[in-house]
């Protein structure tokens, strides 16, 4: 079972991907550098959630795409 994310994490992070879709991969190191040059987010906690909700948007998509 996965952590239960919260709206806004979700929220912000769905607007992201719908603003920059070629940007964001499933790679979350990535994903991490870009929301920090992208957002104004200030603590390391926050940018880290939503990155790693962004990866995990990205490989459903991709996982989705294949089959």
């Amino acid at each position: 079972m996965g952590n239960v994310k919260p709206a806004y994490i979700k929220k912000l992070a769905l607007q992201l991907v719908e603003k920059f879709p070629d940007k964001f991969t499933d790679d979350f190191e990535k994903n991490k550098i870009l929301v920090e040059k992208l957002t104004t987010i200030s603590t390391k906690n926050m940018r880290n959630r939503i990155a790693g909700y962004i990866a995990r948007i990205m490989e459903d998509r991709k996982n989705k795409n294949e089959t």
